[in-house]
């Protein structure tokens, strides 16, 4: 992590090498740490035993009461400290974003104390009002209160340093808290149930709990990076325009900016509480089965699904993250022609890697369900619903992060409202039809209006090249589908003449699947040369590895 990585911020002709960057960095960071934080579930299943289904229940529960706080006590404002310190480097002013930075650090500071304590203290009435009063979910709440404490802190670090587009030291801390957390919470449950045979729900609550030691090991690269980096941010400082002494102001500011953060951020986990909160009550107006079935139905895509989908919607989520100070940084300077450019190279390059990960998860979907938890042929069919519905989930996390740097704010939330509103419409018609199926459907049909909406919108502020991107994106999605089908035979064939529950047969199939996918869709932009026109002069670097011609 050198001094050299933060670049000042005044080059437009490097927009597209800070996205690709930027994007590099955030998306190894974000695939290493979900792919680790998926797989962790096979020994702790194992060590879970019979009580398994029960605990994941418990566990995934207790995650989405803790997402949304997480996104409430961290207020947006991460997300708003980068985007306008990119906006004040942009204009040269450095020491009123680093002023900016410092009133934002205190407000975190005073918001992790209200909610993380709000949070513990009212853990009886969360229970009731979002998972029916379940008793054992208190201690896992409490637990999970005290990473609410420290979290928003170790936010605002990241977002910080995304301000100057510097992605490394965050993408290397999103690695750091998630060996720490996992590390943390094996031990612990390997403890609790193989040594001392203990109780469930202490098991599950200090697999939560490990929340709080991955966020304070992340915490301290955070700010080794930042101590790193401080004769260069100093440099900077004493170089461009003094600071403003507008410190009401800043607050108004930064609450001002953190507001539609703190919505688009819960758009997601909005949809899913809202699952959660109505699921057993919806499914039991049309199924007569136990609680214990629909917990298991609930936990399939809820979090058994939904864990590994997030591996690639973090490709998504990493290109927002990049794209916000780049955007807003343009939209400080007035560059009407290059916002478009910028606009049109984030989708390209979204669609580059999104639509062969989703199909690429949707063939694999039978032995990768079968390594993480085991054959299950309903859980195989939510795996291969959800993988389609995460190219809408990731492309909204593009589209409103693109609109929040375009200072579209209000109409990004009154489009993700309507989104949420129509899913609310359409959840019991489409449970009725599609039974355990129907949430799944009803998010589909919301995140694609809420896309389109913000699709269409962005386009008429900033009309980018159409028939190029259409282009584009066709020769993308034509040799994602040649990729998946090749795969997709690939599995039938084999598990035609071995059984569905070898877990070590799926492991292997899933290998040479996952490289022969890989390499069939990467030799296919190569050779036409569309890796080019996405990716620029990287490609040719790939051609000479895989000695393409």
């Amino acid at each position: 992590m050198n001094e050299e990585v933060i670049p000042k911020l005044d080059s437009e002709t490097s927009t597209q090498t800070n996205m690709l960057r930027g994007s590099a960095w955030m998306t190894a960071g974000s695939i290493f740490s979900r792919i680790l934080g998926a797989v962790y579930i096979i020994p702790w299943m194992a060590w879970m035993g019979a009580m398994y289904p029960a605990a994941n229940a418990l566990f995934a529960k207790g995650y989405n009461i803790y997402s949304l706080f997480l996104i409430v006590s961290t207020a947006g404002i991460p997300g708003a400290i980068s985007k306008q310190i990119s906006r004040y480097n942009a204009l040269d002013e450095y020491s009123t974003g680093n002023k900016l930075f410092r009133q934002g650090l205190r407000i975190m500071g005073i918001m992790g104390l209200v909610f993380g304590g709000v949070m513990y203290f009212g853990a009886g009435i969360i229970s009731v009002l979002f998972v029916g009063g379940d008793p054992n979910s208190i201690p896992v709440i409490h637990s999970l209160a005290i990473a609410v404490l420290i979290i928003p802190i170790l936010s605002i670090l990241r977002g910080y340093l995304q301000g100057y587009s510097d992605m490394a030291p965050s993408a290397i801390s999103q690695l750091v808290e998630q060996i720490a957390r996992v590390a943390y919470m094996l031990l612990s449950t390997y403890i609790i149930m193989q040594v001392n045979h203990g109780k469930y729900v202490d098991a599950v609550t200090q697999s939560t709990f490990a929340a709080f030691i991955g966020a304070l090991a992340a915490i301290g690269v955070l700010v080794y990076a930042i101590f790193r980096k401080m004769p260069m941010l100093r440099k900077l400082s004493r170089e461009g325009k003094p600071a403003e002494n507008l410190d009401n102001n800043f607050t108004r500011e930064i609450f001002g900016q953190a507001l539609p953060f703190i919505v688009l951020d819960s758009g997601i986990t909005l949809f899913y509480l809202y699952d959660q909160s109505t699921f057993n009550q919806y499914m039991q107006m049309f199924m007569n089965i136990s609680k214990s079935q629909l917990d298991n139905y609930y936990s399939l895509f809820g979090f058994q699904a939904n864990k590994l989908i997030m591996i690639i919607i973090s490709l998504s989520t990493a290109m927002a993250v990049t794209a916000i100070p780049i955007i807003s940084g343009l939209y400080a300077k007035g560059n009407s022609s290059k916002i478009k450019e910028q606009v049109a190279s984030t989708l390209e390059l979204f669609f580059f890697v999104m639509i062969p990960a989703s199909l690429g998860m949707y063939a694999v979907a039978q032995p990768l369900w079968t390594v993480f938890y085991r054959y299950d042929s309903l859980g195989v069919g939510m795996l291969q619903f959800s993988a389609i519905v995460s190219i809408l989930l990731g492309l909204f996390t593009v589209l409103s992060a693109v609109l929040q740097a375009l200072y579209r704010n209000r109409l990004a939330i009154r489009y993700m409202l309507i989104g949420l509103v129509i899913k609310m419409i359409v959840q019991i018609p489409a449970i009725w039809l599609f039974r355990e199926y129907g949430p799944l459907v009803a998010t589909f049909i919301g995140m694609a209006i809420i896309c389109w909406l913000m699709m269409r919108r962005i386009y008429i502020a900033y009309p980018f090249d159409i028939d190029r991107f259409s282009r584009r994106f066709i020769g993308m999605t034509i040799f994602s589908f040649i990729m998946f089908i090749v795969v997709i035979a690939i599995n039938w064939i084999l598990f035609r003449f071995v059984g569905n529950s070898d877990r070590v047969f799926s492991l292997l199939i899933l290998l040479l699947e996952a490289a022969i996918g890989a390499f069939i869709y990467a030799y296919l932009v190569l050779k036409t040369k569309l890796a080019d026109r996405i990716i620029g002069s990287r490609a040719n670097r790939l051609r000479r590895i895989l000695r393409i011609k």
